[in-house]
């Protein structure tokens, strides 16, 4: 069973210490410079909130720091191939999965990061997985981007698709049969995209711990 957590809003409709994500979403979607965070305890939340989202909103759950310190540690995390930011650039593109089963119907879309606005929602897909979906909804929002003449940033969530969109190919279990076609023949499509395609655009590791869930979350926690 996963452990409670607790949600505290510093800027949102209504600022307050939630202990579901339904109640913090409610608080911050489509709330231009929201800041949230959540905590393994009500103690610590309550403590975070009356300390106020500086030194708190920005930094890992384990401490707090001031955004040049966090900066400082970007360059590491770079060097492990993977691009992070310790601020968010709200000017970009941040996509999700949601699910039921995984293997199961997937669907993603992609928002406005400041606003929330759906820019593009796709599925459900009959049969799939997150990372799949995860991998789909980042080439989708690249390609989207593209036909704009746009360099925003884009955000996801999931390591693992970060990981195939550097290598051009997927790496998954999932079988090719006729349960799994649909997704399959977009999986090719994409692949064959960024084979055929260059991009400018930063694709970033969203920082689930430090800014809470990611824009476009589907709330099915």
């Amino acid at each position: 069973m996963a452990k409670p957590k607790y949600y505290v809003v510093w800027e949102g409709k209504k600022p307050g210490v939630y202990s579901t994500w339904a109640e913090c979403k409610a608080q911050t979607d489509q709330y231009a410079g929201a800041k949230y965070k959540s905590y393994e305890s009500r103690e610590a939340a309550e403590a975070a909130y009356r300390a106020g989202w500086k030194g708190n909103w920005g930094s890992s759950a384990g401490g707090a720091g001031s955004a040049s310190k966090l900066k400082s540690k970007s360059g590491s995390s770079r060097s492990a191939g993977m691009e992070t930011s310790e601020e968010v650039d709200y000017d970009s593109i941040s996509v999700d999965v949601g699910t039921r089963g995984n293997p199961g119907p997937v669907e993603y879309k992609g928002v406005d990061t400041r606003t929330g606005e759906v820019l593009f929602s796709v599925g459900p897909i009959s049969k799939g997985t997150n990372n799949l979906g995860e991998f789909l909804a980042i080439v989708h929002a690249l390609a989207y981007l593209q036909k704009q003449g746009s360099s925003k940033t884009v955000y996801t969530d999931s390591v693992n698709a970060m990981k195939w969109l550097k290598q051009k190919k997927v790496a998954t279990t999932l079988p090719r049969d006729n349960s799994t076609e649909e997704i399959w023949l977009m999986i090719d499509r994409a692949e064959q995209w960024l084979r055929t395609h260059t991009y400018s655009n930063k694709v970033l590791k969203w920082q689930t711990k430090q800014w809470g869930e990611i824009k476009a979350d589907y709330g099915r926690k």
